[in-house]
């Protein structure tokens, strides 16, 4: 199973956008609220009913965690950063774009490895930031932000599917 988590003040765009991408590849998703209710309001006021409660959940059987970027506290949830460290530590991989590529590099999670991010966060991602628009680095897939959420989606896709599906979803998408 493949988990990505929503907080209060998450990217719509980001997080719906890999949802809907990742489920058309029939990619197995769970979408996890991080907040203790099921309805999660994003930054822009989009209110997005979470499939199930982070603390209902036994992440054993992960095999991805995707973080949506925006103004969340995903640092402030130990649950979370002990989770991301956990699947860090056992090479699976995890995806972040936009603001949420902070939370690994506060974690140490990107050391060694090569990431981006939304402009302002440079300083979190010290000498693993390198700029660029999605970036892919051992276990670890990062995205500079809102307008680049299909491409981050299609690399998920290509890691957890393949690259032949990745493609099928991209020409029915109209891409």
């Amino acid at each position: 199973m493949n988990y990505i988590f929503l907080d209060n003040g998450f990217e719509e765009i980001e997080a719906v956008t890999t949802i809907d991408l990742l489920r058309r590849a029939k990619v197995a998703l769970t979408t996890v609220s991080l907040t203790g209710k099921v309805h999660v309001l994003g930054a822009h006021n989009i209110a997005v009913a979470a499939d199930c409660l982070y603390d209902d959940v036994d992440f054993s059987d992960a095999e991805a965690l995707i973080l949506p970027g925006g103004p969340t506290n995903l640092m402030q949830h130990a649950g979370l950063t002990e989770l991301l460290i956990s699947h860090n530590n056992a090479d699976k991989l995890i995806a972040a774009i936009c603001a949420a590529p902070s939370v690994l590099g506060q974690l140490g999670i990107l050391q060694g490895k090569k990431a981006t991010c939304y402009p302002g966060y440079e300083n979190y991602l010290g000498e693993s930031f390198i700029g660029g628009l999605v970036v892919e680095s051992k276990n670890i897939i990062t995205a500079k932000g809102p307008g680049l959420s299909s491409d981050f989606a299609f690399r998920i896709i290509e890691r957890l599917a393949s690259p032949e599906v990745a493609d099928e979803v991209y020409d029915a998408a109209q891409y």
